[in-house]
């Protein structure tokens, strides 16, 4: 059986709110949110599988663009993991587009908790925006989602702007998801008084699904033997619409329980996660492999350096080296130094690349291929 897959324009974030709650409770169409302007995918189906409820469209940080498949059952559990995860129910600051599954998952959880989600008025985000959000809000119990980028931008205002901080100072909690967050930008966040929480997940998790660490709710980590991350439990998509090869790829069976397989690299410690680089970020470099993720981590670690990504550069000797990409201009030598005396020599850049902007992905997230282009012109 099948039910109409709507597809709905994230202008006004309430009448997704209310589009997405009778998807979930089957009185009305799937959804599938899409922002305005340009979008790669143009088409989508007008009908999907009964119990498909939610569509997430996304490019990736690396890849080709894919719609996720979600069920409300999935939908609900990560809610419900998530709200379990930090303590209980509130109301929701809503500063992430709609159309992605951090801004979905606002909406959700919304829903579970029955409380009224507050859009941050629409622009760049700023005190100013955020303080009006704020002020329309009427829980004691406040709860937010960012990526990295913006918590970066809100500290650098909240530390010079009093109101800001002590606004953003009352939230229970504040997730920040979508790629890895440098240390110290989490030191300078908690140093306003902040309470933040790093979350690790995909749209084809239904969002985050693992809290400092931590696996939330239903949710199993592991890691194979070629240390790739894998995730299972009732938050899973079901599939990949239209793509049959790519969901067999990348969704697995193990001992009779199924498994999201990731991208990303790491090892678990004590049932805690660490997330140490994406599988295909390695590079030979004159015969030697070199994990760019890790390269990156100690990057962004530098002052002034949050911004930092590190790509693969081409080299007429060593074939493939590491390269900084970032808005700022730090000394090479003094970065070759502070890398080298965590990693290998080899694992140390072999030059940086200052731009005005680094490229960013609508989601917030780095745009690895455009950053790689700026780091390898002509190639």
């Amino acid at each position: 059986m099948t039910r109409p897959l709507a597809v709905v324009d994230t202008a006004d974030p309430l009448a997704c709110l209310a589009a997405l709650r009778d998807a979930l409770d089957g009185e009305g169409p799937a959804v599938l949110f899409r922002g305005g302007g340009v979008n790669p995918v143009h088409t989508a189906p007008l009908t999907v599988e009964k119990r498909i409820a939610l569509v997430v469209e996304t490019s990736g940080t690396t890849g080709r663009p894919k719609r996720v498949a979600l069920t409300a059952d999935a939908v609900l559990a990560s809610a419900a993991a998530s709200e379990g995860a930090l303590g209980g129910p509130g109301q929701w600051l809503l500063a992430l587009p709609v159309q992605y599954i951090a801004g979905s998952n606002v909406l959700a959880r919304s829903l579970a908790a029955g409380t009224t989600p507050i859009p941050v008025p629409p622009g760049r985000l700023s005190a100013e925006r955020v303080l009006e959000a704020v002020a329309a809000m009427d829980d004691p119990v406040r709860y937010t989602a960012l990526v990295p980028a913006q918590l970066s931008r809100l500290v650098d205002e909240a530390e010079a702007d009093d109101a800001l901080r002590r606004a953003l100072a009352g939230f229970a909690r504040i997730l920040v998801g979508g790629q890895a967050t440098p240390a110290p930008l989490i030191d300078r966040a908690t140093a306003l008084g902040w309470h933040l929480t790093r979350t690790y997940g995909s749209s084809e998790t239904c969002g985050g699904v693992v809290y400092d660490g931590r696996a939330i709710g239903q949710t199993e980590v592991r890691c194979s033997a070629a240390g790739r991350v894998e995730l299972g439990g009732p938050t899973l998509a079901e599939y990949y619409l239209d793509d049959p090869e790519r969901t067999a790829a990348t969704f697995v069976e193990h001992d009779g329980a199924r498994w999201y397989c990731t991208d990303d690299a790491g090892e678990l410690v004590d049932g805690v996660l660490r997330v140490t680089g994406r599988i295909d970020d390695t590079i030979v470099t004159g015969g030697l492999k070199v994990r760019l993720g890790e390269v990156e981590r100690i990057v962004r670690e530098q002052p002034g350096l949050t911004d930092a990504v590190v790509v693969a550069g081409h080299h007429p000797e060593w074939g493939e080296v590491p390269v900084v990409v970032t808005t700022a201009r730090p000394e090479l030598d003094a970065l070759r130094r502070a890398v080298g005396a965590v990693l290998p020599p080899e694992a140390r850049p072999d030059r940086i690349v200052t731009v005005d902007t680094v490229p960013l992905l609508p989601s917030g997230k780095p745009d690895r291929l455009a950053a790689a282009r700026r780091a390898n012109p002509g190639h």
